[in-house]
């Protein structure tokens, strides 16, 4: 598939919005570190929403007629896209009233009831992004449950990094953010080392398959078009095998290996460190992005030239 940048700055941007917002509510609840303070509270709070309102802004790029994109919300009965569109909206009025009573510090039991209802919102919207993707059948590479559990994590990790940097810049304690980082990011390695070996597995729909013959080798003669098309440009997307590798390899080193020296370095975390280990990590969730789109093979390549999707 065609790795759109406004898609791959949306899904990044708006998964690490929502799981900062969910992290904070859960230091809220908790009191992690002693919690943060009223302020620095509000305004994590309204990083996370910036995050995700610019984040929905960018998806609209990627449409053709982005004035239309109101059509999006009609079939939420049916489909995940428009059901991702009305739980995002939907997050906006309980998160923004629960930032409101956050910078006062006031109404506790209040504020925690409407920051819950954003939270289940966020977690539902993060769900329903991966599931625009997991349940295409003609997709072999999306059509798995490891993507929107892919798609929570790496939202939660990336969101968990910025809140460290948040405490760390308003002096509170980082150890227990440290450890949430720690768990995040061991998570996040499992999870896409798991989906990694599971996409690269040789099977998946061929030309046989598709077009019902098994008892001998079918092979395209014609494709029945002399230059690209929408369906080729769009659906037809290769990345070879030598760059897959390094991309993962890259992935791994900013998201994972970068982070984890940093955090486990056996000194108190300073900001500095803490800042270069949230830049490098969402670095490496936008490489991880590109190349999930990248590397999806649609079935209708077979009817373009292709053996195997």
């Amino acid at each position: 598939m065609h790795p759109a940048f406004s898609v791959i700055f949306f899904t990044v941007a708006s998964g690490t919005g929502f799981g900062l917002f969910v992290l904070l509510y859960m230091a809220d609840l908790f009191r992690l570190g002693g919690g943060l303070p009223a302020h620095a509270s509000a305004l994590t709070g309204l990083l996370a929403v910036a995050l995700v309102g610019g984040g929905l802004l960018s998806s609209t790029f990627h449409l053709a007629n982005p004035k239309n994109a109101w059509r999006a919300f009609t079939r939420w009965r049916t489909s995940w896209l428009a059901r991702e569109g009305v739980f995002a909206v939907a997050f906006f009025p309980f998160a923004l009233a629960y930032i409101a009573l956050a910078w006062f510090d006031a109404a506790r039991d209040v504020r925690l009831m409407l920051g819950f209802f954003a939270c289940v919102l966020a977690w539902a919207t993060l769900f329903s992004t991966g599931m625009i993707y997991a349940c295409l059948k003609t997709i072999r590479q999306w059509n798995t449950p490891l993507v929107p559990a892919a798609y929570l994590v790496l939202g939660h990790f990336s969101g968990a990094m910025l809140l460290l940097v948040v405490t760390l810049a308003v002096g509170a304690s980082s150890t227990a953010y440290e450890s949430l980082v720690m768990a995040l990011l061991l998570a996040a390695a499992v999870l896409k080392a798991t989906y990694y070996f599971w996409v690269g597995r040789p099977y998946g729909s061929t030309i046989n398959t598709a077009t019902g013959f098994t008892r001998a080798r079918v092979r395209l003669l014609d494709t029945g078009h002399t230059h690209d098309t929408f369906l080729t440009r769009e659906f037809g997307f290769r990345v070879g095998s030598a760059q897959r590798f390094w991309l993962k390899a890259a992935f791994f080193l900013f998201a994972v290996a970068v982070p984890a020296a940093m955090l486990t370095q056996g000194q108190a975390l300073s900001l500095g460190a803490g800042l270069g280990a949230a830049v490098s990590a969402i670095l490496g969730m936008g490489v991880e992005r590109w190349l999930f789109f990248a590397e999806a093979r649609h079935v209708v390549n077979l009817f373009h030239g292709a053996q195997r999707t």
